[in-house]
């Protein structure tokens, strides 16, 4: 090499940008002296002498280097975030916009009202104590969320008492609900954070001084100048065209990939909250679909991080079983899981630790349209033992007994139903029915006027409520008719017979 170039090489060492003119003169000629001489060098050469050069400018002046994308872009961290993040925050605000319409569309199919729905499908929403209504809705996501995490109890409906009410501060389960969203608040804030401190140098998007490689930095500030360094000299000439080889397409940094994870974990699973209007379940596991793609992710990332993080072998190892373990028993989860979806016997059976109330009932119903008419009233009685007041089974076991020529017993569970919801307008037709075979006409004579007097709003079943009466009226007509009313019978004439219909407490394919 001649003794000229060597003399030369120091104009070429990175210096930082000054506000002398001159000084950034000399250093642009200079570098550009060295790089026309060293293109007749080997490229070996070329390598070996710029690893140098890299090495010993870096050691000299690591403090200007540092300061100088601070010197060359003076604009406050939050701008930087937000033009290098834009395409997350248009994905966000998209996902949101999406999911608002969807909601906007669903209320306007509902007549713009809020979804109806008994008491005991939501009972927090139904509590006079604020208290309680705010610590149980607070309460519920933090149970969603441990569905995910550990799906050990699984049911078709969560209604009722499946989720006990939280009635008091001291209540232990407040300490599960302060975790969640401590935890959730942290995530949100370090993802933020380190997405805030991503810079552009020379291009290239560096975190913390570090290359960013798929989400973790795995090199030192002096291995990225000589990554540097190196790169410029990547291009080759052949029959005097140039030819550079492809850059890697840049992936997302791992803050971006969080951020995304808890937009998907929280934004689709907001109108399921009670925030805006008061849903009629307490846990829903359908909802909780979109959301788990969130989670998978944010998973994902965290045994990612946690991988590359570790610096023993063994800890390597230790992550790469611990999530294969975890997959395994997820998978068999599964597989038990959609055992218990074969048929409505098997999935009402799975609920019952659950829910037991609606699974006995429902089975009962399973039970009685397979003729084991024994053991369908026994979950009957089973239901109503949890829950004394449900009118539903209250009819359907008084159906039952009716069917099986047991009127007195019949009888008496029409008129507990009637007593807990007063608009069950078949409850009233049954009990005129078996009145009147049982000669007893004045009040099977009332009981029909009742039943016809019922008003048509605010009705579980409009459809079933509608039969109902105009087989009242029938009767009724009917009625007149035996007792020489022949006035009266004009304006009362519907189809007759006993409702053969069980009432479904709570189907698991619909809300």
């Amino acid at each position: 090499m001649p003794a000229k170039s060597r003399m030369d090489l120091p104009l070429a060492k990175i210096e930082p940008i000054r506000n002398d003119s001159n000084t950034s003169v000399i250093t642009y000629l200079g570098r550009k002296k060295v790089i026309a001489q060293m293109k007749l060098w080997p490229e070996n050469s070329r390598v070996r002498i710029c690893e140098q050069l890299c090495r010993r400018s870096v050691q000299k002046e690591t403090k200007e280097v540092l300061q100088v994308p601070e010197l060359r872009f003076p604009l406050q961290p939050v701008v930087l975030t937000m033009r290098k993040n834009l395409s997350l925050f248009f994905s966000i605000g998209l996902l949101t916009s999406w999911g608002t319409a969807l909601l906007g569309v669903r209320l306007y199919w509902m007549g713009n009202k809020p979804p109806s729905f008994s008491n005991s499908d939501n009972p927090a929403a139904d509590s006079d104590s604020f208290l309680t209504r705010t610590l149980t809705f607070f309460y519920l996501p933090t149970k969603n969320l441990w569905l995910l995490l550990c799906p050990d109890t699984l049911s078709f409906d969560w209604s009722m008492d499946a989720v006990p009410l939280l009635k008091t501060v001291s209540d232990w389960r407040n300490l599960h609900t302060v975790a969640f969203y401590a935890g959730l608040l942290l995530l949100a804030y370090f993802s933020l954070k380190g997405s805030s401190n991503e810079r552009t140098c020379n291009g290239r998007t560096v975190m913390n001084g570090k290359q960013n490689a798929n989400g973790h930095s795995c090199h030192s500030e002096m291995e990225y100048k000589t990554l540097e360094v190196k790169s410029s000299f990547v291009s080759k000439e052949e029959n005097g065209i140039k030819k550079h080889e492809i850059k890697k397409l840049q992936l997302p940094s791992t803050e971006n990939i969080v951020i995304l994870s808890l937009s998907l974990l929280i934004v689709p699973f907001v109108p399921a909250t009670n925030l805006f209007f008061y849903v009629g379940f307490v846990i829903a596991e359908r909802v909780l679909y979109v959301p788990s793609m969130g989670f998978c992710l944010l998973v994902t990332v965290g045994v990612r991080a946690l991988y590359v993080k570790a610096q023993k072998r063994f800890l390597k190892n230790l992550v790469f079983c611990s999530t294969a373990a975890l997959i395994i028993f997820y998978g068999l989860k599964t597989v038990v899981r959609n055992g218990d979806w074969q048929n409505e016997e098997m999935l009402y059976r799975s609920g019952i630790k659950v829910n037991p109330a609606k699974a006995w009932g429902n089975l009962g119903n399973v039970l009685k349209s397979q003729s084991k008419i024994s053991e369908a009233e026994s979950a009957y009685r089973n239901a109503l033992y949890y829950r004394s007041n449900m009118a539903d089974m209250l009819y359907n076991l008084g159906l039952l007994l009716q069917e099986n020529s047991r009127f007195s017993e019949a009888l008496h569970y029409y008129k507990l139903a009637i007593g807990s919801r007063p608009t069950l307008a078949s409850a009233y037709l049954n009990t005129g029915i078996i009145l009147m075979n049982q000669g007893k006409t004045e009040e099977a004579r009332r009981t029909f006027v009742k039943c016809s007097e019922i008003p048509d709003e605010n009705l579980k079943d409009p459809h079933a409520h509608k039969s109902s009466v105009t087989s009242c009226l029938y009767n009724l007509g009917k009625l007149f008719h035996e007792q020489g009313h022949y006035e009266i019978i004009l304006s009362r004439k519907g189809p007759t017979g006993i409702i053969e219909s069980n009432f479904e407490v709570n189907s698991p394919y619909g809300d």
